[in-house]
């Protein structure tokens, strides 16, 4: 997630400067064509290509607005996931008590139980962050080589470390075992602890209605997940995607054709009033072309960008620094000294991970 209050120009330059490029060569092209080797047969009427302009800006107004929502919604999940984490670990580390069994255990053994339910849970974050990080056939992001100069500045936790070597921390040996030989791991993670807390209701350390209420903890936290699994496993429509790409394109191969004669048409008229400028006029179609074609295609891969928002990339939600920050303020409800505690994910070039 950027975080700096508006995206600089020499940002936005440096990320679209492949495509910027390619604007001012094929706008170069065409006018040569046009004005000095005399192909005035190369030519759109303005008023098609103003149709297909009009098109192309609904069709990426649409996409826009459906990627805003899958990102809105994602940033809602997590935020509920936030929320329910909190609520999750204080009804824990309150409910578990000596008051209603038969068979009190020491303080110690108290203390390390609701441990073992808070390292759990930080466990099934790791595991869900990890599984939205995965790459999917339709994601780009990641392998696309003009992203790469991203990808290697902002290095993904999760591209850093397995999750293998992560849930090593937060689980028992046995317990370890078993969610790795699971497809789903972060619902194995959530069977694990819905188990342990009817093992402690058998015992009495849970009151009936407690157990209950973290039951109903846990099935909220289930749904967070197959919601956030939801945005990850269902892309946004190919077809739209795939047609928004293929019509901006067109759009903008066919934009010098229609600008280059409307320039031409304006120079022939000023030549008499501006005998040495108006000849020229027509070279201004060159920026003119190339800052309409940078406008639409900037639009177009600005949805784009925004179609899968646990991809990784500085437009999406940052889990890895929610996740983070939910796992230190658990830790701290268990009394975890400061400097035992995990640093937060370090902001690089103004970007939450």
């Amino acid at each position: 997630m950027y975080i700096k209050k508006k995206y600089s120009g020499l940002t936005m330059l440096r990320w679209t400067r492949r495509e910027l490029r390619f604007f001012i060569v094929w706008s170069l092209i065409v006018t040569v064509l046009f004005e000095v080797v005399g192909l005035q047969w190369l030519q759109v009427p303005w008023t098609a290509l103003a149709l297909i302009g009009t098109a192309v800006a609904f069709l990426i107004g649409f996409q826009s607005n459906a990627v805003y929502g899958r990102l809105w919604e994602a940033r809602q999940i997590w935020g509920g996931i936030v929320n329910d984490s909190r609520m999750f670990t204080i009804m824990a580390l309150d409910m578990i008590t000596n008051e209603y069994t038969k068979s009190p255990v020491s303080g110690e053994e108290l203390a390390e139980l609701k441990k073992t339910i808070v390292m759990r849970h930080i466990a099934w974050l790791t595991a869900l962050r990890h599984a939205m990080r995965q790459i999917k056939p339709w994601e780009t992001y990641r392998i696309n080589k003009r992203n790469s100069e991203w990808v290697n500045a902002l290095h993904i936790p999760e591209l850093e470390s397995t999750l293998e070597q992560d849930l090593k921390n937060y689980l028992s040996e046995d317990e370890y075992q078993q969610v790795l030989n699971t497809t789903n791991k972060a619902a194995a993670v959530l069977r694990l602890q819905s188990n342990h807390l009817r093992q402690l209701k058998e015992k009495g350390l849970i009151w009936e209605f407690s157990f209950l209420e973290l039951e109903g903890s846990i099935s909220n936290l289930i749904t967070h997940q197959g919601k956030s699994e939801r945005i990850k496993n269902f892309p946004y429509p190919r077809q739209f995607a795939t047609l928004g790409y293929d019509f901006t394109n067109t759009f903008i191969w066919l934009l010098p054709f229609g600008i280059i004669p409307e320039f031409s048409k304006l120079a022939i008229s000023l030549t008499e009033s501006f005998p040495l400028l108006g000849p020229h006029l027509v070279w201004l179609a060159i920026p003119f072309s190339t800052i309409v074609s940078w406008v639409f295609n900037t639009m177009q891969r600005i949805g784009t960008v925004g179609e899968n928002p646990f991809e990784g990339s500085a437009n999406d939600v940052p889990i890895s620094t929610i996740a983070r920050g939910i796992e230190i303020d658990l830790l701290e409800m268990i009394g975890t000294k400061k400097e035992d505690l995990p640093e937060p994910v370090p902001v690089k070039f103004d970007v939450q991970m």
